[in-house]
């Protein structure tokens, strides 16, 4: 049998994972066998989680974090969820978030048997604070908003959602999975350093280039991260707040290893360039005739006929569309200029045949 290949990424254009970077291999090469789960047996890949916590802080405004490296954003959603529910201890609990939600937050209504209410954007793709605050009650345990949306990527007013949340009693949480590596070079508020957020989403398998799985759960206080734990009785640690038991050692060090290369600067770099590709990209769809959602972060968003958007597909491009049915292209560190002129020279193709003699 053939040894099968891992996939090219020269025509993904819709995925939030990208190529690790080479420093980022090398560690979760190394750390392939050990397991975080059991931080007292197994203490240098504990330590390496040490490391990724304080760097996640750096990156989020965050002196003193605590939580751990997950195995990506829809695990870190649903503990979230789950620490306000413990926390709370009610008995009929509600998440407020806004439509633009990540699909894992209807994942964790299910597991954790809690009412999702979801309330409309507005004009602009972001929550609709007045929209939350009508929707929140007594029984709200925990209101989301989200840093950098996986289908418009757009920031919600988290200071503004984090007054409603605190106002109803509820704890405030930021999904900030995709969009955490590329905020800090921007003048959004969402971190926190810019509101009293209780818990984050944030992961470095993303824009932060560690391999796959490494996400990030952050939580401004213990109490929350507390309420996550149960005993561990024959593991030499005694208790245990994740949600899986044995976790990725490779993906804990090589999330240590990527921010250690890259924060501040090579993650700058690297969103600097990729913003301007979506700018870029945006003016020529524009130019094109597309309607096209102007990119805030590195995402771009554009109504494309169906069949146009069909054969573009059939040539090789990885593509998907929001909800809504618009093509999304997601600027990740692989994301070429030369590509993206490759996929805008087959769109033109394809919406203009050539002439059959």
């Amino acid at each position: 049998m053939q040894r099968a290949a891992p996939q090219a990424f020269d025509r993904v254009l819709s995925s939030m994972c990208t190529e690790p970077h080479p420093a980022a291999r090398e560690a979760a090469e190394r750390f392939l066998a050990a397991n975080p789960g059991d931080p007292a047996t197994y203490q240098t890949v504990a330590a390496l989680e040490d490391d990724a916590l304080a760097l996640l802080g750096d990156i989020t405004g965050l002196s003193s974090p605590h939580g751990y490296v997950a195995s990506g954003g829809t695990e870190a959603n649903i503990q979230a969820i789950r620490a306000a529910r413990n926390h709370a201890r009610d008995d009929d609990p509600n998440v407020v978030a806004p439509e633009s939600v990540h699909f894992s937050f209807q994942k964790a209504a299910d597991v954790l048997g809690v009412e999702l209410r979801t309330v409309p954007v507005d004009a602009d793709y972001r929550a609709n604070v007045d929209a939350v605050s009508a929707a929140v009650d007594d029984h709200t345990i925990l209101v989301a908003g989200v840093a950098g949306t996986t289908e418009f990527g757009r920031v919600d007013p988290i200071p503004a959602l984090t007054d409603v949340a605190h106002d109803a009693g509820a704890t405030m949480h930021v999904d900030a999975a995709w969009g955490g590596f590329v905020l800090p070079f921007t003048d959004h508020e969402w971190s926190f350093a810019h509101a009293p957020i209780d818990s984050m989403t944030i992961d470095p398998h993303k824009f932060g280039q560690a391999v796959v799985p490494a996400g990030g759960l952050l939580f401004r206080d213990t109490g929350l991260l507390d309420a996550l734990a149960v005993d561990t009785p024959y593991l030499e640690s005694t208790s245990q707040a994740t949600l899986t038991g044995t976790r990725s050692g490779a993906g804990v060090a090589s999330a240590a290893a990527a921010m250690r290369e890259l924060w501040p600067d090579g993650y700058r770099e690297e969103y600097e360039r990729q913003q301007a590709n979506a700018e870029w990209l945006y003016d020529e769809l524009v130019a094109r005739g597309y309607d096209a959602v102007a990119p805030e972060l590195p995402l771009v968003a554009a109504h494309l006929p169906d069949t146009e958007f069909e054969s573009l597909r059939d040539l090789g491009w990885r593509i998907s569309r929001t909800a809504s049915g618009e093509l999304r292209v997601v600027c990740m560190p692989h994301v070429s200029r030369e590509s993206l002129r490759a996929f805008l020279a087959d769109l033109d193709g394809v919406k203009h045949p050539p002439a059959r003699n």
